[in-house]
């Protein structure tokens, strides 16, 4: 039996994952594939969130609803969430600085990575709200960034809850999403 040491395992770095053909992530050095592509319900539903958004934010001269972009975290961390609000003004080719607003729509196969890796990725970079929308359980899980911890705020279905942006604030009334 072998076994597998930590050193033996290799650890990448945003150029590196520059070159990379296809669609990645990558979270303290590892590698995730975004693949298979995302399902038509999946879609779906990141349609409709992206266009509540954008409406929701139609008043707001602050904020802006976006598609999967990158976000450079650090060195060896680069996500791609799936529908995100950021309350300043983007420049480049992508994100440096944390979204206000992040929605991630979960998969079986990216169910572990969203509501454990990424939730605590998120959480230590100051994302003000992370919200996991299950398709097939129809349900969207609200947390709320306070003191560097998420706390929930609801779990909702046909609910419309509040998110305060700072200089702007959405209602996401989320019986229009499932």
């Amino acid at each position: 039996m072998s076994i597998v040491r930590s050193e033996d395992i290799p650890h990448y770095s945003i150029d590196e994952y520059l070159l990379w053909e296809g669609d990645w992530e990558l979270i303290n050095g590892v590698p995730y594939a975004m693949t298979p592509a995302p399902v038509i319900e999946h879609q779906r539903i990141s349609q409709k969130i992206a266009r509540i958004l954008d409406e929701q934010l139609d008043n707001c001269q602050h904020c802006q609803a976006l598609l999967p972009v990158d976000w450079h975290i650090r060195e060896d961390t680069v996500v791609q969430p799936d529908n995100l609000i950021v309350c300043y003004t983007p420049s480049g080719t992508h994100l440096t600085k944390a979204p206000s607003l992040i929605i991630e729509i979960l998969s079986k196969s990216t169910a572990k990575k969203d509501s454990v890796t990424k939730f605590h990725l998120y959480e230590e970079e100051g994302v003000k709200y992370y919200i996991m929308i299950d398709p097939a359980e129809k349900v969207a899980r609200a947390y709320h960034n306070k003191n560097g911890k998420f706390i929930k705020l609801t779990d909702a279905s046909d609910e419309t809850v509040n998110f305060d942006l700072g200089k702007c604030s959405i209602a996401i009334n989320f019986s229009q999403v499932f």
